[in-house]
């Protein structure tokens, strides 16, 4: 073990791998890991030790000694502020391999696989302008409006006039509102960072279908009050090309969460729609909507290769949300049972399925105890198989263990965020079920499990537990 290595000393360092938030590994004597963002891997940089733990450290980037053939420039202007996007200084083929390598250093070591099971991710071919919905705060710093994203790990707003992962009408929805807070004088909810009650602004959303063009903007305010609506709805109602819903959201909680469970449309269609293959799907200020859907319907078309369905087959989409996928199997499967404890979300599921004159799919609540008019349970068989879309906090040891004592012919599932070491392990090594299919920030990786490292949430106590995890799981960081 080497000595402390101690703060504010200067290094000339090799990076030789990327952490799990895309931070620059490099380091001291071979065996002492330095955390640096902003380096990629085969740069030589100068590093500025910064903060110093027994075992590993992190360093404040100095100098590019040896640039990487991979390093680019960012072309957006507040990217090294905002935090949105942590590896626009690499180029975009570089960025799929960060991601590729990450799925397969957890694969081989947590899984215990084979880490060749692993596919390269499906980018896109344009991977600019590809989001099609924003949520914005509204706030005041040291007296001045902004409207934009929070710095990483903070209450700070960084202000935005361009994004450019966002679609180009949101810049306009943002400009429009901007001129009419100001205009006006409209008083925002956060004031330097701190929550204000007597503020009416919180957050502006927008939202566009793609496929329809169709815009919808949603107002977040503090309570009921919003004072010169009638001048907001004319501003977007004659300057947004294919407005067709604006709605005032009501959020009085004090906390994060950026949508109240009260909207009010203000002007036009309570709804917007849009496509994903050849489904028509409804959205509401509070409907979950794939953000990518050019990324989501590549997703969505490799759900059906991986399963494999032959039209003989029962499939359970665990965790089905609007039904979404549960719509996409129909088109192969004999009948699919949609899954879901929200019953707005069930509600809107049967909907789309109604609106899309999908006949051979039943959602409905709870978990796979369904019974039929008759009250007989439905029987599961060898030819079911079971579809699992889920966040990270939707899928508990206990649910998953559950599922498994049923008898599925084979499984499907589909990750959307970061699960713990012990499910992958769970996953990887007890199940046997046919793929997962990853889908990290909407870029798709197609794998046996999306886990990405240790499980730990993007902050410092993720950080400063990053090596000690490696240990508890019996391997070593590198």
């Amino acid at each position: 073990m080497i000595n402390l290595v101690e703060k504010n000393k200067e290094y000339i360092l090799d990076v030789v791998a990327q952490g799990y938030e895309g931070e620059g590994i490099a380091k001291i004597d071979n065996t002492f890991p330095v955390f640096v963002e902003g380096a990629l891997v085969g740069e030589k940089v100068k590093v500025k030790i910064v903060k110093s733990k027994k075992s590993f450290a992190y360093g404040k980037l100095i100098e590019i000694v040896e640039e990487s053939k991979e390093r680019c420039t960012s072309e957006c202007g507040i990217y090294k502020k905002c935090g949105g996007c942590k590896l626009q200084h690499s180029t975009y083929k570089e960025q799929l391999k960060f991601k590729h390598e990450r799925v397969k250093d957890c694969i081989s070591k947590i899984g215990k696989l084979d880490e060749s099971l692993v596919k390269f991710p499906l980018g896109m071919e344009q991977p600019w302008r590809y989001r099609n919905k924003v949520q914005l705060p509204i706030g005041l710093v040291n007296g001045e409006l902004k409207i934009g994203f929070f710095a990483p790990r903070s209450h700070e707003i960084i202000d935005m006039e361009s994004c450019l992962i966002q679609d180009e009408i949101a810049d306009k929805v943002v400009e429009l509102t901007r001129s009419w807070i100001i205009k006006n004088n409209i008083k925002p909810y956060n004031i330097d960072g701190q929550y204000d009650e007597s503020g009416i602004l919180r957050h502006i959303m927008i939202r566009r279908g793609f496929t329809t063009n169709e815009v919808m903007v949603v107002i977040v305010t503090n309570g009921r009050d919003l004072p010169h609506k009638e001048e907001f709805i004319h501003l977007m109602v004659n300057n947004i090309h294919g407005i067709k819903s604006i709605i005032q959201n009501i959020n009085s909680k004090p906390t994060n969460v950026i949508l109240g469970l009260e909207s009010k449309t203000l002007w036009g269609s309570d709804t917007i729609c849009d496509y994903i293959g050849q489904f028509k799907y409804n959205i509401s200020p509070l409907s979950f909507f794939q953000v990518n859907p050019i990324q989501t319907e590549v997703l969505y078309g490799k759900t059906l290769e991986y399963a494999d369905l032959s039209g003989n087959e029962t499939v359970f989409d665990a965790y089905c949300g609007t039904g979404s996928i549960t719509l996409f199997l129909s088109q192969k499967a004999k009948e699919v049972y949609g899954v879901e404890i929200i019953p707005q979300a069930i509600e809107n599921a049967n909907i789309n399925a109604k609106e899309n004159n999908v006949k051979k799919t039943i959602i409905f609540e709870g978990t796979f105890n369904y019974k039929d008019d008759d009250g007989s349970t439905y029987q599961l068989s060898e030819h079911n198989k079971l579809v699992i879309e889920y966040t990270n906090n939707g899928l508990t040891d206990s649910k998953y263990n559950s599922y498994m004592n049923e008898t599925f012919g084979s499984y499907c599932m589909i990750n959307d965020v970061d699960c713990t070491s012990n499910h992958v392990k769970l996953k990887t090594t007890s199940l046997g079920y046919d793929t997962v299919i990853d889908r990290n920030n909407n870029k798709i990786t197609i794998t046996y499990n999306k886990y990405m490292g240790l499980g730990y949430s993007a902050s410092e106590s993720y950080k400063n537990s990053i090596i000690s995890g490696y240990e508890k799981e019996g391997f070593t960081c590198k």
